[in-house]
């Protein structure tokens, strides 16, 4: 275990049994909550199944030369 969960852990039976029951519950919740993140069938504007395209800053050398470039062309004197 981490340390930080062995921390919880002895933090948490120093509560009451009503305490952890509340924290047990909060935990459950955002568990079923992030477990149904997965099965939300509505996730528009992106249809399931398709490819979307995802432009990334990987493989694209120069850019940033370019776009100080440009902004250096737009810039406006206060």
């Amino acid at each position: 275990m981490t340390e930080l969960l062995e921390q919880v852990i002895t933090k948490l039976k120093t509560l009451s049994p009503t305490e952890q029951d509340a924290i047990a519950s909060m935990i459950i919740k955002k568990l079923e909550l992030a477990e149904n993140l997965d099965t939300i069938e509505d996730i528009s504007p992106f249809e399931p199944f398709k490819i979307y395209d995802l432009p990334t800053p990987y493989n694209t050398f120069g850019t940033g030369a370019i776009l100080m470039a440009a902004l250096q062309q737009t810039d406006v004197p206060h």
